[in-house]
């Protein structure tokens, strides 16, 4: 095996232990209390929560409930229900299946429990239009939204405004009922607000702000979606009563897989600089800046003297759309990272995202070496115009250095890894 596999192989393990570490079952039994006496019932969104209704069964044994995760991601459970629906656009499988859900939480009385299992994804597989809109003008602002590269927490206040179960909703509906959600976060910051746009965490967002987003984005909503956030809404506000018997609880975080890939990249004899779990940015952007950083660090290391260094990030990165290309933000990064490089010897990279799917691609990311740059050329593949047309994963695929992983059944978003020797 050659450095370029040696190395590729290393980043691989790396990333694949921090997606270990936030399996929900390897992790979310600790955070689970015994099963309460009485009614329970089960209810959960996001490509991590078909995984996590699993773990729970396997600890309190079959339970009354109902889950939705994206195409692909389900799993067996004893009693739990689990509906798979579109992401990152919600269908009209998660629109049905959103009003079970409500349904199934109406009426519930204070003596009853909920367990609520919240991770990335959630945003689109919980769709229920407001009022006076429809899922087709649900549609039209994922879609621009996700293409104008707009910050998830942005995306994620707009969708909040045009829900009747995001932005605390679903607890409230829940009320009187006692929930516990438990969360697994794929958003900088791990605001529980955030992750799958709050369904269980009260809005202090409003409308006004939401048009804002729009507009600074370049986004023209739908006629409907104009009317709804010109007349306001109905926001079910953080002191809001109906919230009050209500259990926030994010157990699993991106900066927890960061650590244990560090830990293991450190027992190799591998010096580790942690760049942090929250970055945000345009793709290219940031892999503009990280190799800046990664050919400062080897120039000041004095060359074969030092141990190696992994550079280690996470966050969510966005992509502009500006071409016709397959393509998402980690791929892209890749690519833009490759280029910056320019062959500089002894730096591979990898960056994927913890559940599998980069962008709407069943890819998980991608891997670059020296010579990235100089195979594709030599294979007539030009770098350069597969970034301006956003097509990374087109560009990886040809070469056959993309990483693919398939369902990954948990999410705790961007996992970036940068090997200096």
């Amino acid at each position: 095996m050659d450095d370029r596999e040696t190395d590729t192989a290393l980043l691989r393990r790396l990333f694949d232990r921090a997606v270990e570490v936030a399996d929900p079952m390897r992790s979310l039994a600790a955070h689970l209390p015994p099963k309460p006496g009485g009614r329970v019932v089960v209810i959960g969104a996001g490509k991590a929560s078909a995984r996590m209704a699993e773990a729970v069964e396997a600890a309190w044994g079959p339970c009354e409930g109902l889950v939705i995760t994206r195409y692909g991601h389900a799993r067996p459970c004893q009693g739990i229900e689990v509906v798979e629906a579109a992401h990152p656009v919600p269908d009209a499988a998660g629109v049905a299946a959103t009003r079970r859900m409500l349904a199934l939480v109406a009426g519930l009385g204070a003596d009853d429990f909920v367990l609520a299992l919240i991770s990335g994804g959630g945003s689109a597989l919980l769709c229920a239009p407001a009022k006076g809109l429809t899922l087709s003008d649900k549609q039209a602002v994922a879609r621009d939204l996700l293409a104008s590269g707009a910050p998830i927490s942005e995306i994620n206040g707009v969708r909040k405004q045009l829900s009747a179960v995001k932005g605390g909703r679903l607890a409230a509906a829940a009320y009187p009922a006692r929930m516990l959600a438990l969360m697994v976060s794929d958003v900088p910051g791990d605001d529980p607000a955030h992750i799958a746009s709050g369904p269980t965490v009260g809005d202090a967002g409003d409308v006004v702000r939401a048009a804002e987003v729009l507009a600074d984005w370049g986004v023209t909503p739908p006629p409907a979606v104009a009317a709804h956030l010109a007349k306001g809404g109905a926001p079910v506000r953080p002191d809001d009563p109906r919230l009050s018997r209500v259990e926030n609880v994010v157990y699993a975080a991106p900066s927890q897989s960061l650590e244990a890939a560090a830990v293991l990249a450190r027992s190799e004899g591998i010096e580790v600089m942690l760049l942090g779990a929250d970055i945000e940015g345009e793709a290219r952007d940031v892999a503009d800046q990280h190799a800046t950083l990664a050919l400062g660090l080897q120039r000041s290391r004095g060359g074969g003297t030092a141990p190696p260094l992994l550079i280690l990030s996470g966050g969510e990165l966005t992509v502009t759309r500006r071409g016709d290309g397959s393509g998402g933000p980690n791929a892209e990064y890749c690519l833009a990272l490759a280029l910056a490089l320019a062959g500089a010897p002894g730096i591979h990279a990898l960056a994927c995202d913890t559940d599998g799917v980069d962008g709407i691609a069943e890819v998980a990311g991608a891997t670059i070496t020296p010579d990235t740059v100089a195979r594709a050329r030599a294979m007539k593949l030009d770098p350069d115009s597969a970034l301006a047309r956003n097509d990374a994963h087109g560009f990886f695929g040809a070469l056959g250095d993309q990483v693919v992983t398939g369902p990954t059944l948990t999410n705790v978003n961007d996992f970036r890894a940068i090997l200096i020797r």
